[in-house]
This record gives structure tokens, C-alpha cells and sequence, in this order.
């Protein structure tokens, strides 16, 4: 009975020992499971905060949008009124080169054509000759 005794100590000895293997394993099981909601956490965190750089970078190109489509808008507008200066520009070239014709018809009208006839005129009335009087 003595070796049943020993072979009992060692069975008890051994189930001390498998005993808290068994305790270990069931702890395994809440450990897995917390690194699981641990891994789940951070994923849903790294979602939370991929979608907040999304909303954000999307937030930041709508206001670009506008601030380039005010831009556009006051670029067109510029564009508008520089091209009225231009046709107003236009317009004042086109008469002041009416002008410069009307004033080089005029002198030469009264400068050129003139002096010329009254030449003629008054050397066909003397003969040929031009006799300068004083």
C-alpha cells in the first residue's frame, strides 16, 4: 500500500501539476479573446481616424473648389472689363485715325492743292511767267 500511496502522492503531485494547466488554457481563452477586442478596437479606431482624414481632406478640396471657383469668377469678370476697355480703345483709335484723315485731307486740301492751282492760275495769266510783285 505504501507504493499506492506514492503512486497517489504522484498522481496528485501530477494533477497539482495538470491542474494548473487547465486553470492556464481556460485563461488563455479570455486573454485570445482580449487580444481580439484589443486588435478590433484599434482597427475600429484606425477606421475612425482614416474616415476623419477623409472627411477632412474632402472638406479642404470642397473649399478649395470654391476659393478657385471664386477666382475663376473674378478672373472672368476682370476678363469682362478689360475687354469693354479694349473695344472703348478700339472705338478712340478708329476716330482718332478719322481725324488724322479728315486733318491730312484739310492741309493738303488747303496747303498743297491750292497754293498749286493759284500758281497755275496766275501764271496762265501772265503769259507763262510768274512775276513776283511786292
Amino acid at each position: 500500500m505504501g507504493s499506492q500511496l506514492n503512486s497517489s502522492a504522484s498522481v496528485v503531485r501530477e494533477s497539482d501539476t495538470v491542474v494548473p494547466f487547465a486553470s492556464a488554457a481556460k485563461s488563455a481563452v479570455p486573454k485570445d479573446t482580449d487580444q481580439l477586442d484589443t486588435a478590433g478596437r484599434t482597427i475600429l479606431s484606425l477606421l475612425h481616424k482614416a474616415a476623419g482624414v477623409a472627411e477632412a481632406n474632402s472638406q479642404h478640396a470642397l473649399e478649395m473648389a470654391q476659393k478657385l471657383s471664386h477666382q475663376l469668377r473674378a478672373s472672368e469678370d476682370r476678363i469682362a472689363e478689360l475687354e469693354a476697355e479694349v473695344r472703348i480703345y478700339q472705338d478712340r483709335t478708329e476716330r482718332a485715325e478719322q481725324w488724322l484723315h479728315k486733318i491730312y485731307t484739310d492741309v493738303e486740301e488747303r496747303f498743297i492743292r491750292r497754293p498749286e492751282e493759284k500758281r497755275r492760275s496766275v501764271v496762265g495769266a501772265f503769259g507763262g511767267k510768274a512775276t513776283h510783285t511786292r
